[in-house]
């Protein structure tokens, strides 16, 4: 598993958001983007995870960033979670965590003793050239969206 590093080009995706709608990397070209890698949609981290970045998703937008979300859960689950808690930027489905390969967060965990592979949650904050600005690895999610806005700010 090899982690991206400041100063990387971002490696390009095309995956599908919750309504099915084919969302690729370049679309965001000139702007900032948050791409997060969550585990799981609507478990406990992954959901205060995405509704903090739904809170400060006004901010977000004033700083012209954008917000992407990324976990192996399909279309439908994406869809069912962003309904549910009101996300309002694309949560894609990366069913075969190819991505999630390619930007280095697929990796082995374990749970209760238990070895599994998975996404390690991570946040990447591309620049607009499409080059990574920063990376925030194994990410904490209690006062993270305040990180990810200050790095904004500093960029």
């Amino acid at each position: 598993m090899t982690t991206l590093a400041v100063g990387d080009k971002a490696p390009v995706f095309a995956l599908k958001d919750q309504h099915g709608k084919l969302v690729r990397l370049s679309s965001f070209k000139g702007q900032r983007v948050v791409v997060y890698f969550y585990p799981k949609a609507d478990t406990p981290g992954c959901t205060q995870q995405s509704c903090n970045l739904q809170d400060a998703f006004p901010q977000l937008k004033k700083l012209k960033s954008a917000v992407v979300g990324i976990s192996p859960d399909p279309v439908e689950q994406q869809l069912k979670f962003a309904d549910k808690y009101g996300l309002k930027f694309p949560l894609l489905a990366d069913t075969d965590h190819k991505v999630a390969e390619a930007w280095g967060v697929w990796g082995e965990k374990s749970l209760y003793g238990r070895k599994f592979m998975g996404i390690n949650r991570s946040t990447f904050l591309i620049d607009g050239s499409g080059k990574v600005a920063r990376v925030w690895p194994k990410v904490k999610v209690d006062g993270h969206v305040d990180q990810v806005l200050q790095a904004i700010r500093e960029i």
